[in-house]
């Protein structure tokens, strides 16, 4: 700290102090610590070392009807990114997030096919032959693809496919309130897990499409105690007295 910037206040408060720092730094330092914004992520515009393989952010438009509210598309079948990937949802949902709240982490298994392992499977899939999109079992495991309508979200991606770097991604997305270049959607591949946070003072409202219709089963969750509410200390000793 600068003694001439800082020489009218106490020393005590002079030795507590500290002031931000506002550079958000290099990419991978920004999708580890929530700086990075959706836009950033949109193609080829993240380096090929930092993305997950199978995740896809792309832009959607949203057309601001003046005096009226807003319209945006979310995806037309055999167009666009999912028609490139070979990927058309057969379960669509929606969900609403009040503000504060938050969801994951979750995971769906990946479907390996026979006489092959884990490994060699993705190294094929994601490396070795990555546009030959018609190898994906789309059919057989949950691929998700999401839209936000509503809301700030922010969305945390890990990559636990065995054999794969454990590469993370953190970012923020904007819903079709906030018209920009922060309307996105993702495409989160099976072996991936991820949560999201709501990050504004209003509810989070999205849409998303899944590959599979909904099982049970193929629901994994993992650290996911942050959707367990909470009671108050007194009122849990109280509660569970004999």
């Amino acid at each position: 700290m600068s003694d001439t910037l800082w020489k009218a206040l106490s020393p005590l408060a002079k030795q507590e102090l500290a002031t931000r720092d506002y550079n958000a730094g290099d990419m991978q330092t920004k999708l580890h610590t929530g700086r990075a914004d959706a836009r950033e992520l949109v193609g080829d515009a993240l380096p090929a070392e930092l993305r997950i393989p199978g995740v896809e952010v792309f832009h959607r438009r949203v057309f601001q009807q003046r005096y009226r509210g807003y319209f945006g598309e979310f995806a037309r079948q055999g167009e666009g990114l999912l028609g490139k990937i070979g990927m058309w949802p057969k379960q669509w949902a929606t969900a609403l997030m009040y503000s504060g709240t938050s969801k994951g982490f979750h995971i769906h298994p990946p479907a390996i096919p026979e006489g092959t392992t884990p490994e060699a499977w993705f190294q094929r899939l994601f490396i070795d032959e990555p546009t030959n999109y018609a190898l994906r079992p789309y059919d057989l495991e949950q691929w998700d693809c999401m839209f936000f309508i509503s809301g700030i979200a922010e969305m945390f991606l890990i990559d636990e496919r065995t054999g794969m770097p454990r590469k993370k991604m953190r970012f923020i997305i904007e819903g079709d309130d906030m018209p920009g270049p922060n309307n996105v959607g993702v495409v989160i591949p099976a072996g991936v897990a991820h949560a999201i946070r709501c990050a504004s003072s209003k509810d989070l409202i999205m849409v998303y499409g899944t590959s599979t219709v909904f099982a049970p089963e193929n629901e994994g969750r993992i650290a996911h105690g942050i959707e367990t509410p909470t009671m108050p200390e007194d009122w849990e000793a109280f509660w569970n007295k004999a």
